[in-house]
């Protein structure tokens, strides 16, 4: 750079001529008296004793004069301290002369001519700061001399403050006085920092003070004279000579912060994060300086040291003419590079490398913030206790001289002011809680520390979008990183030291250093490697060209400056170099050259020793720092990156398994070593099936020619032991839960893989070989062997429920492929049961992260499920569940419950998918005892020995009512769903589709059948002359228990008289769990045996007796005759006549009088028939004839509700009578004629049996930043991913919004089946995922638990839901309330008469049809199962059957269905990465309505996004953001993993359901669907019963319900 240019090195060796004084001529007597006594005068005048006078010099040749003695007396030896301190005086009160306002003793001369005079007193002060001659400085130091050098230090800063101050508010310098001043300081400098340190020397004691007034003057002189090309290039070379020296480096990095700051200012706009550096620091910079000047002086600062690398080369630093003239005449140091001060350089290399690393993290974005001065001190303080030593001057904000002292005692030796810009205090040891680097960017600044607060989310700030790219980086920094980076590193050529000293440093390297070939085999995807780079390289390219021989050979240099001593300064340099490649932007294009350097240096980085018996526990320096700096290295489409995934395998297999491996480095966290080595670990496990046989070429060009390539595919089984011993050692909770869902993503990769290849061989013949995972499932290697026995060996022993199933825990199925997916489930299932049991019980993150996992092993279909396993895992969740609630009542919180409840879930989960577990006697003991435990709090069986309590001797104390409400549903889904779900109606709805409207239309009875309910009806259910007919009034509604509502159709069923008709009683019975029909006949004999008749033909009229009987004609008596004759008593008066009692009481006679005449009046009527009967009697014999016995009709109606209920026990007395803590009988009838019960009967249907959720997912293109740009993306299949619409389809099944029975996203169009408004459902031909926007069509899985809706919105979606927003979910005419209005789905569905209905259009199917059409429901079902490929996951049939919908009503459907909020999750495809931060969520949030919301807008911050990434190599990025909280973002998927398309939708399906689960266990307001359903049964029980007596509910019986 200055090249061209002369240096002025040799004035400043040689010394100025200005610089010495004619007395010197004369011997020292001599010219001590003179300027003594002349030097005293001129200091009475000054006003430092007495008031100032003016200068009694006048004239140019007095002042010269005076100066000339003012020279002499300031090389006096230090002993005349008195006639010192007065040259200074005199000198700092005539520089006043360039000061705005002269003071009054300068002289008028000096006045006239301030420049000139101000260069020569600039020059005379050199002889304070230089040695005198015949005294040697260490003598100095001696206690004699202490308080003498303490009153020179005072005297040298006055100077320098002087001349500071000078340079800062003079406006009269020119630029003579200006160079005059820059090399008086550059003099100094040298003369006192070019020597070797010695300690506490003066050089030492001022050493930062004279550099930072160098800096800070110069960077004055920059803004106002800016400094000359000689100067710069002087300036450089002295800085070069100083290298040895700490402060050097310290003021070094403190100015190239300051000038990068202001830098990125100006070049980058204040949109670029701002680099915060202190407030006395920033005032380095004039507020004048000009943009183009800070460049200037920001470049020229930066190379003024020459090249950093330089430092870590003794030789190359000691080659001074000073270091030279020190060996010659020292007897201890032989060589130059032997002398003790060198031995500070592996620090001080730290130190430099570390300052860059620090510019290039503010280029980044990612510098650390300014941290104040006492938290930096102290930190420095307790992480470099050595650093004291290097800066023994205090600070430069201590101005006043008391302050200063020359004694090496603490307090002086404080930190510089380097520490306060983070170059020293950067590495601050972190704890666990501390957080660390997602995708969003390298771990920031130079520090080895990572931030990380929960999975995924990030604390500090992402790499700023507007960073400049990498290679614009590497242009200005890559050299020296790159050799520092290689230091030390085996097998290197090197280059003399000569040659070293005389090669440019900046020089840049070129892409063309590599010819085509190697371009291209860097670039193609079929070869991923850079094989042959080096060989094509210039000789600049060699990655080890910066280290001499002298460094290799290790006899000829001290113990101290071995390559090893530099390891953190190369740890830096790599470190930085990993955040630089891992900042790369989506479509960036980085150098080949720079590719390949970067690969290699990691490649010799992560290199592990040979020998690591001394420290086999220790990870060193370098290895962390990569390991740190790199979690993005696989996650960014670099070229060729996957070259170095067997050096990355080979240092997490030092790190990971290993529990006891802690730092070298003492700023380094294990934890975050940990999370760091887990993050790399996460974006590599589906590189083996992905890439398959694919090899992964070898960095070195030296290697053998018959050297067999390693394959992705060999890989697996290291990386699947590697997941399965970490997660065996790990004891950090975030951590764990990362390893739990890179486990969970292995075994479902694994298992989609294994049956796409199983469908593979079954298109190609039973001769196609085996897949590579399952080709050994029949064997196992030793080598998986041992393996298992490395993993069960560390296992910790169980406390308690070990002997449940006796040995069942470690019976290991050793036969299995250690590859398989089988064996995969088989070690995951074992491993994270053990742990929940035993390690990880007490945290509730862990925990729910280990259940969710077990629940997505239970739906992974495995090709040859193990039912052993299963069972064992069933066992360990009862266990579980057990431990915990027996766990002491302090122990119990909300945390612990939220457990239970997340267990409960899971086993419901692994027994609807396993339903064979239920035939196993033990493991359904198991799980009811537990459902029991759950229920009442103990089990009926206790510890062995105890007697068995029976139900009623329990007292009911359930762990909490959130545990009981759990177990509750986990038995209902034992008794109800497993085996049977999905239903042959579909997985749509757990509920009947029946509902009374549709039950009528099947009833026999013509009655029923009233106009609305006709075959032959119109659509118009609600017309006019049909407006007093409800389906309510056909049924009579009970609610038994409080909790359950029983509708009774005392119709028969069926259209036809096939068999005789039978007391039939229909129920529609609404409980906490769902909606169900039951049909039940009375019958005497079985179905099979009710067609024969077993009783005789007719036998005929039996023939009459001739004999006619003799009847007694006698009068009935109450009492016997002998009555009549006994004399009445007193006693007989003493009750009196039923007639004298009517005499006072008038309501009495009244009544009397009343029953008398019902007598009279049955009496007549009594004898009436009689005397009929007589009559028609009398008529048949005089007509001669016979009276013929005939039976009764058949009766065809019946009062089939009174006999179900007292069949069933509930029209007992016991029953009837009402308990004593509850005002609600078991048995209570609702009276439908009050109005709002139809509309209340229609909520509760309306609420769901299940949790219902909805995603939504959205597209962004690149650079795209409005939401009305991303809502327009999937309106054609043009503006999307292929990928992103194979992603849809592997999320769900797609169903019609209008004839489905589920969840469809939003509340209006929900639980109900209605027609579109088109009639038929258009099909979409070209479009990007919008036909699935919750208009017609949506995208639906659902299991027992839970159903879940995806949605691509849109922007006609959006104004469609405004409408429904606006106009609410119901409209005026469904308003209606009463008994006439039940239920507005029966108008929808129009009861229509069955015609023949095109395929395209299928026919409801009910329970009712289900068995006529059985067959038909089973092709439908297999077809459904074929056609769909959900990867594990229940499909339902297909086409999925329609079924009803409900929906709610306007009171507070929040409060119904959500019941604490709603979730919102997004899934945002990213066409570019760095789009993420840039996602509007809060407007996205607009299209995402539900009608969940209970009135509360959705917030940004209480948002879930899923971002997803494509990547070059067909794989995707995975980025979480989430809320904080008690409860961190769910699994499996894990911020920043990489995953295959293969089970891309079931991990993102997954995790959304478990996203909105944990949100649900935290919300204390939540009720569960069941809960809430029950509470809606009660509420209507307490509104619309009739309170009844015993005799009045027996009455309401026997009465026929109004019609």
């Amino acid at each position: 750079m200055y090249s061209e240019w002369a240096s002025l090195s040799s004035l400043i060796h040689n010394g100025n001529e200005e610089n010495f004084s004619v007395l010197g001529k004369f011997p020292m007597v001599e010219g001590k008296a003179v300027a003594v006594s002349v030097v005293k005068h001129l200091a009475g005048n000054l006003g430092i004793s007495q008031a100032a006078e003016p200068s009694p010099l006048t004239t140019d040749r007095e002042v010269l004069w005076c100066m000339e003695v003012v020279c002499f007396g300031l090389s006096l030896p230090l002993s005349e301290h008195d006639t010192i301190r007065d040259c200074v005086f005199v000198y700092c009160e005539w520089l006043s002369a360039l000061h705005p306002v002269p003071k009054i003793s300068v002289p008028k001369p000096v006045c006239e001519d301030p420049n000139l005079y101000a260069r020569k007193m600039i020059n005379h002060f050199h002889n304070l700061f230089v040695p005198r001659k015949g005294e040697a400085w260490p003598f100095l130091y001696l206690d004699i001399g202490h308080d003498v050098i303490n009153r020179q230090a005072v005297l040298c800063h006055r100077v320098l403050r002087t001349l500071q101050t000078l340079a800062q508010v003079s406006n009269r310098m020119n630029r003579e006085t200006w160079e005059s001043l820059l090399l008086f300081l550059l003099a100094i400098n040298d003369t006192l920092l070019g020597p070797p340190t010695v300690k506490d020397d003066v050089g030492d004691q001022l050493c930062e003070r004279v550099l930072s007034v160098l800096f800070e003057v110069w960077l004055l002189a920059c803004s106002r004279c800016f400094p000359s090309p000689p100067l710069w290039k002087t300036f450089r070379e002295m800085c070069m000579n100083w290298r040895h020296r700490m402060a050097l480096i310290e003021q070094w990095n403190r100015v190239n912060l300051v000038l990068t700051s202001k830098l990125l200012e100006f070049m980058y706009g204040p949109s670029f994060p701002e680099l915060k550096v202190s407030e006395e620091d920033a005032q380095l910079i004039p507020s004048g300086m000009t943009n183009d000047c800070i460049a200037q002086a920001w470049y020229r600062f930066l190379h003024c040291i020459g090249d950093p690398v330089d430092l870590c080369h003794p030789a190359i630093i000691s080659q001074t003419q000073k270091f030279l003239q020190y060996a010659i005449t020292s007897e201890d140091v032989v060589d130059p590079y032997q002398h003790p001060c060198l031995t500070q350089l592996p620090k001080i290399f730290s130190k430099a490398i570390r300052g860059i690393a620090v510019l290039v993290d503010s280029f980044l974005g990612i510098a650390q913030p300014y941290m104040d001065e006492g938290s930096s001190e102290k930190k420095e303080s307790s992480s470099h206790p050595s650093s004291a030593t290097h800066s023994p001057t205090p600070p430069p904000q201590r101005r006043l001289a008391k302050s200063f002292s020359v004694a090496p005692s603490s307090a002086i030796k404080g930190m510089p002011k380097a520490s306060l810009i983070g170059l020293t205090s950067g590495r601050t040891v972190t704890t666990s809680h501390s957080t660390a680097t997602t995708n969003s960017g390298p771990s920031s600044t130079s520090s080895l520390t990572s931030v990380l607060s929960n999975l995924g989310q990030d604390t500090r700030p992402p790499l700023a979008p507007a960073r400049p790219k990498c290679n614009s980086i590497l242009h200005m920094f890559g050299e020296w990183l790159f050799e520092a980076a290689h230091i030390g590193c085996h097998g290197s050529t090197h280059i003399s030291d000569n040659s070293r000293l005389g090669e440019a440093s900046t020089k840049r390297p070129s892409s063309l250093l590599l010819d085509g070939s190697v371009r291209k085999s860097i670039g193609s995807g079929n070869s991923l490697g850079i094989q042959g780079m080096v060989v094509n390289a210039s000789p600049s390219f060699s990655p080890a060209s910066s280290q001499p021989a002298s460094l290799n050979d290790a006899t000829e240099l001290p113990p101290t400056l071995t390559i090893e001593k530099f390891e953190s300064g190369r740890a830096e340099a790599l470190g930085a170099l990993c955040r630089i490649f891992c900042a790369k932007k989506t479509g960036e294009e980085i150098l080949p050259v720079y590719l390949a350097r970067f690969y290699l240096a990691l490649q010799q980085g992560l290199r592990i020793p040979e020998d690591r018996s001394g420290d086999a526990r220790v990870c060193g320096e370098v290895l962390s720092s990569i390991i740190l700096n790199s979690a993005d290295l696989f996650r960014l489409d670099l070229d060729g990156v996957q070259v170095l995934v067997p050096y990355v395998l080979d240092a997490l297999e030092i790190i990971l398994p290993d529990k006891e491996l802690s730092p070298k480095s003492q700023y380094v966290s294990k934890t975050e070593l940990r999370r760091a080595s887990i993050h790399l670990l996460l974006s590599m496990l589906v590189l083996p099936l992905h890439f398959q046989t694919l090899p992964i070429r070898e960095l070195s060009s030296g290697s053998e020619k018959n050297y067999n390539p390693l394959t992705f595919i060999q890989l697996k089984p290291r990386l699947m032991n590697l997941l399965i011993n970490a997660l065996q050692v790990e004891s950090d909770p975030q951590n764990t839960q990362m390893l739990l869902g890179g486990l969970l993503l292995s075994v479902q990769d694994a298992a989609a893989y294994e049956e796409m290849e199983q469908g593979i061989q079954l298109d190609q013949g039973p001769d196609t070989p085996s897949n590579l995972l399952s080709s050994a499932s029949d064997t196992m290697s030793s080598h998986s062997l041992s393996d298992y026995r490395s993993l069960t060996e560390d296992l910790p022993e169980l406390q308690e429920g070990d002997a449940a199933f006796g040995n069942l825990y470690y019976d290991y199925p050793c036969r299995l492929s250690k590859n398989s997916a089988h064996a995969l489930f088989v070690q995951a299932t074992y491993l994270v049961c053990h742990r929940l049991m035993s390690s990880w019980k007490s945290d509730l993150n862990v925990s729910l992260a280990a259940l969710e996992l077990l629940a997505g092993l239970a739906r992974t279909h495995i090709r040859k499920t193990d039912d052993l396993e299963c069972k064992r895992a069933v066992k360990w969740l009862c266990d579980y569940v057990a431990q915990q609630c027996s766990r002491p009542p302090p122990a119990h919180s909300k945390d612990l419950h939220s457990s239970i409840v997340a267990a409960f879930q899971t086993a419901a989960t692994w027994l609807s998918a396993h339903p064979f577990l239920l035939h196993d006697k033990e493991c359904l003991t198991t799980v009811l005892e537990v459902v029991e435990l759950g229920i009442s709090g103990t089990k009926s069986q206790g510890k062995p020995g105890e007697p068995i309590k029976m139900k009623e001797e329990k007292e009911l104390k359930p762990a909490s009512m959130r545990v009981r409400d759990a177990a509750e549903a986990l038995l209902t889904v034992i008794l109800e769903q497993v085996g049977y779900f999905p239903s042959p109606c579909g997985a749509e709805s757990l509920s009947s589709l029946l509902d009374e409207a549709a039950l009528l239309r099947h009833c026999r009875s013509p009655s029923s059948l009233t106009p609305p309910f006709h075959r032959n009806c119109s659509n118009s259910f609600y017309s006019e002359q049909y407006k007093g007919s409800s389906p309510l009034h056909h049924f009579r509604y009970f609610v038994i228990e409080n909790s359950t509502m029983l509708a009774l159709l005392e119709e028969p069923l069926g259209v036809s008289d096939e068999q005789d008709s039978q007391p039939t009683v229909t129920l529609l019975i609404r409980g906490p769990f769902g909606r169900h029909a039951w049909s039940m006949q009375l019958r005497h004999l079985p179905r099979h045996k009710s067609g024969s008749k077993y009783h005789a033909p007719n036998p005929g009229r039996p023939i009459p007796m001739g004999e006619t009987s003799v009847r007694p004609d006698f009068k009935p008596r109450y009492f016997p005759e002998s009555v009549d004759r006994i004399p009445l008593c007193k006693v007989d008066h003493s009750i009196p006549s039923l007639e004298s009692t009517f005499v006072e009481d008038e309501k009495s006679s009244m009544e009397h009088a009343h029953l008398a005449r019902l007598m009279e009046r049955q009496v007549a009527a009594e004898a009436a028939a009689m005397q009929k009967s007589k009559a028609l009697l009398e008529q048949i014999r005089d007509s001669g004839g016979q009276v013929e016995c005939t039976p009764p009709p058949v009766c065809h109606e019946f009062q089939t509700a009174r006999l179900f209920l007292s069949h069933f026990g509930f029209l007992s007395s016991e029953s009837l009578k009402e308990p004593l803590n509850s005002p609600i009988a078991p048995l209570m009838a609702l009276d439908i004629n009050q109005p709002g019960f139809s509309h209340d009967l229609e909520t509760l249907d309306g609420i769901s049996c299940r949790t219902c959720d909805t995603v939504h997912l959205f597209y962004v293109r690149a650079r795209q930043k409005t939401a009305d740009e991303i809502l327009s993306n999937v309106n054609s299949s043009s503006t999307v991913n292929p990928h992103f619409l194979e992603f849809l389809s592997s999320l769900g099944w797609p169903v019609s919004v209008h004839k489905h029975p589920g969840w469809s996203g939003h509340v209006s169009t929900s639980w109900r089946v209605t027609e579109s408004s088109s009639g038929f459902d258009l099909p979409v031909s070209d479009h990007g995922g919008s036909l699935y926007n919750g208009e017609n069509k949506v995208l639906y899985w659902a299991d027992v638990n839970s159903e879940i809706a995806f949605v691509v919105p849109t922007l006609k979606s959006q104004k469609f839901m405004d409408t429904i927003s606006t106009d609410g979910s119901l409209t005026s005419g469904e308003l209606s309330s009463g008994p006439a209005s039940f239920d507005r789905s029966f108008s929808d569905r129009g009861y229509l008469p069955p015609t023949p209905v095109p395929p395209e259009k299928p026919m409801r199917t009910f329970s009712l049809d289900l068995e006529r059409q059985q067959q038909l429901a089973q092709q439908d079902g297999s077809a459904g199962a074929s056609s769909s490929n959900m990867a594990n996951e229940i499909m339902p049939p297909a086409p999925p059957p329609p079924t009803r919908q409900k929906r709610l009503g306007r009171q507070g459907p929040g409060s119904l269905h959500s019941s604490g909020g709603d979730t919102k999750v997004l899934v945002v495809w990213l066409e570019s990465f760095e789009d993420w931060i840039n996602v509007p969520i809060g407007d996205l949030l607009n299209s995402m309505a539900t009608g969940l919301e209970g009135g509360t807008r959705p917030s940004e911050r209480e948002s879930f996004v899923i971002f997803l990434h494509a990547l070059q190599t067909g794989l995707l990025r995975v980025k979480l953001q989430g809320p904080s909280g008690r409860m961190t973002l769910a699994t499996p998927l894990v911020d920043g993993m990489v995953v295959s398309r293969r089970v891309l939708g079931t991990l993102v399906r997954q995790t959304s359901l478990n996203m909105c689960r944990r949100r649900r266990l935290e919300n204390d307001a939540y009720h569960p669907p069941h809960v809430r359903r029950r509470l809606k049964i009660q509420e209507m029980t307490q509104k619309y019963m009739i309170k009844m007596s015993e005799p009045e509910l027996y009455t309401y019986l026997f009465s026929s319900p109004p019609s």
